[in-house]
């Protein structure tokens, strides 16, 4: 096995320089100056415009921002897709209780692959893709401080993606030599270890890919933010959204580096001989801290973001301002600092010292109060205002309903007591997936729509959209909260087959079958938000208008959608004719720069 992994991994590390020596000899790449993005500057710099080339080549060298961003959001929905599907194949296995589907083993792959594409390749780089395309923007930039660290950021998650889903592209192609990582996405030791599999090695791999491409990116937000604000953009008018992003990537900068050494380490275990999270060496237990110091915080690293979506959008639709605007930034910079102070929680049942787990208990319970205010922030904000119930509102307060679900589950999970009857059963799997799917998603939605005619010059379908969220809604209860119930009742997670009977019916085989009709329901709502994506980008109405939410009356129109109505004017006005962005099939962005 070692030698093989090593091979593989030499072998990996050979092709990646080789791409990028290949990229860095491109004239293009080295010579291409930024298109101008619209922010404070007309010129970065001093250098002068420069026409983005066309086609392909555009996509392969573009540095700005805007495109990257595009770029960062294609690639993470068709993540979302394959993590998606894997999802579904798991759910329509356990619709019954014997493994009559897929075998055990291909059970494991897709849980590990599901977990690790969903966090690693759709949460952050969909967030990256908001914050790419709107944070320049927002904060009065030209574009980011680094625009070819930012491509570079990019361009390391597609060879990334193809490693960590190699084992089942590879399986048939080397005949079973090398298989799809079993290990969760966890990757607990001496199991992720000990398993005699390459594709274990090419997954670590590519998550590894994952967090240099995060950490570029984090130091990028960073420093865009704190030094390239327009004069008018102080600390205490920042966006809320850039709030959160910022504090974000101070995560980011502290969590990343070192899921990157205990990936180093392991691969070190798994190929070199070492012993680091051998018995006699840190054990099992070293795993665990070091990957939950950055597990848990990578929670609040994906849900920062779309906290500040949702306190930015809210507004928009309610007539009001953003209650308590100094509180939610306050929560958030809290949230920030003890997100780093709770890893343990995850470890109660691991025979740590009592002492310990009293103390990680507190502090677990304590971070819900950061949360809870921004909670009832959102409802103040709605509360007496003139609610236009518009497809970015509606995800609003659906995100708010699944967050209070997944944050009080939650709360149960941070008391040890509890938490020793219902570690890893369903419950877990519930109180997590209401805060991924029912509250991460949700905001994501609400940005897409809501910013969706900015970046394609046109109009959704509002009744595809209303239609989208309600399937989405009920799907996402209808597959979570059965599970809370199959936790309380015992149901282990990661089970490929059950067979226990509770009373007088099959309760967990009941149980999976509804949650199983929900995830269906929510894979037909995804295809009608695909369809509803791509059917108006190329032929949805034209936006004609610069403020296409009528937000500037009632003084909520913010500093992109003036930038955005100060753009059409002037394509308008220097002879251009005001068609969307579908209308050029080559270059989707700059048909807005040119045409609208």
């Amino acid at each position: 096995m070692a030698p093989a992994g090593l091979a593989l991994t030499v072998l990996m590390v050979v092709l990646l320089a080789g791409v990028v020596g290949v990229i860095a000899r491109l004239e293009n790449w080295r010579s291409y100056t930024p298109a101008l993005s619209g922010g404070a500057h007309e010129r970065r710099h001093g250098q002068p415009h420069v026409e983005k080339p066309a086609g392909v080549l555009r996509w392969l060298t573009t540095v700005d921002h805007r495109d990257i961003g595009i770029m960062y959001g294609a690639f993470a929905l068709t993540a979302f897709s394959v993590g998606g599907l894997a999802a579904i194949l798991m759910r329509l296995e356990l619709l019954t209780p014997a493994a009559d589907l897929v075998a055990p083993e291909t059970y494991n792959g897709l849980m590990t692959t599901h977990g690790i594409t969903m966090l690693f390749l759709f949460g952050t780089p969909i967030l990256a893709a908001f914050s790419n395309y709107f944070v320049p923007l927002l904060v009065g930039a030209d574009d980011m401080a680094f625009p070819r660290v930012n491509a570079i950021a990019f361009w390391l998650l597609p060879p990334a993606a193809l490693l960590i889903w190699s084992g089942f592209y590879l399986e048939p192609l080397t005949g079973g030599a090398v298989e799809a990582a079993q290990t969760s996405w966890t990757m607990y030791t001496p199991l992720s270890a000990a398993q005699a599999n390459p594709g274990v090695d090419l997954m670590l791999l590519g998550l590894h890919l994952t967090g240099v491409s995060a950490t570029m990116g984090a130091i990028n937000f960073v420093v865009t933010i704190v030094t390239e604000r327009a004069d008018d953009v102080t600390w205490a008018s920042l966006d809320i959204f850039s709030w959160t992003v910022l504090v974000q990537s101070g995560q980011i900068l502290f969590a990343f580096p070192l899921l990157g050494s205990a990936l180093v380490m392991l691969l070190m275990d798994r190929n070199l001989g070492t012993t680091f999270f051998a018995l006699e060496g840190g054990g099992a237990m070293l795993w665990q801290h070091l990957f939950w110091f950055f597990g848990h915080p990578e929670v609040y690293i994906l849900v920062l973001p779309p906290m500040g979506l949702i306190s930015y959008i809210l507004p928009k639709f309610t007539g009001r301002k953003l209650f308590g605007f100094r509180f939610v930034v306050y929560s958030t910079l809290a949230l920030g600092v003890l997100s780093f102070g709770v890893w343990a929680h995850h470890m109660f049942a691991t025979g740590m010292d009592p002492r310990l787990r009293a103390s990680f208990m507190a502090v677990s319970l304590a971070v819900a109060v950061p949360s809870a205010v921004k909670t009832f922030n959102w409802i103040a904000t709605m509360w007496n205002g003139s609610l236009r119930m518009r497809a970015p509102l509606l995800f609003c307060v659906g995100f708010i309903f699944n967050f209070v679900i997944g944050g009080i589950t939650g709360v149960f999970e941070a008391a040890i007591p509890v938490d020793l009857l219902l570690h890893d059963t369903y419950q877990v799997v519930s109180h997590f997936h209401y805060v991924i799917m029912g509250s991460i998603a949700f905001a994501i939605f609400a940005g897409v729509y809501y910013w969706f005619p900015i970046y394609t010059g046109r109009l959704y379908q509002r009744t595809l959209a209303k239609w989208h969220f309600w399937t989405t809604m009920v799907g996402t209860n209808l597959t979570f909260f059965p599970m809370i119930v199959l936790g309380y009742a015992g149901m282990p997670r990661r089970y490929a087959t059950y067979s226990v009977r509770v009373g007088p019916v099959d309760l967990f085989a009941d149980l999976h079958q509804i949650a199983t009709i929900g995830a269906l329901l929510l894979l037909f709502g995804q295809v009608i938000f695909v369809w509803n994506v791509v059917q108006s980008w190329l032929a949805g109405k034209r936006v004609e208008d610069g403020d296409p939410w009528d937000l500037a009356d009632a003084g909520r129109r913010g500093r992109e959608y003036r930038w955005f109505a100060d753009r059409l004017e002037r394509r308008v006005t220097d002879g251009g004719s005001s068609a969307g962005a579908g209308e050029t099939a080559s270059n989707p962005v700059e048909s807005r720069d040119s045409s609208q």
